[in-house]
């Protein structure tokens, strides 16, 4: 299952998305990723919480970013939750032309029966169709 958080830069998503990570800790039986491109919110996150800020790792593309969510989650069989906040900005490309992301990223949350959370800094009218699906 993937959940879209969306909303125009500065609207709170990070916020939303941070407050979603926490209460998911209550519930969860297996493990949970938080992924961003800044420690900045770090300490806004619950300890059983895998914090990962993608900049120590050199992630630049949609292809490295791709590879480096599908290798987060294949270190634990136990991942339950993900959260990935700004991947757009991760990815380094407008979220129109990130139709093949979504399409990798809907495909593991199937297969691994993850919950995945993702952040996109714009109007729900301007969600490409294969975003607006998961709304």
């Amino acid at each position: 299952m993937i959940k879209i958080i969306y909303g125009p830069k500065g609207s709170g998503k990070t916020k939303q998305i941070i407050d979603s990570a926490n209460a998911a800790t209550e519930q969860a039986k297996g493990h949970l990723i938080f992924i961003t491109d800044t420690k900045r919110y770090m300490y806004d996150l619950k300890r059983d919480i895998r914090f990962i800020d993608v900049t120590d790792y050199d992630v630049a593309g949609e292809d490295a970013l791709c590879g480096f969510i599908k290798g987060a989650i294949a270190g634990n069989y136990d991942n339950e939750y993900v959260f990935v906040d700004g991947v757009a900005r991760i990815a380094g490309k407008p979220l129109k032309e990130m139709a093949a992301f979504f399409y990798m990223l809907d495909k593991v949350s199937e297969m691994r029966s993850l919950q995945v959370y993702v952040t996109c800094s714009c109007a729900k009218e301007e969600l490409p169709d294969f975003v607006a699906k998961y709304l």
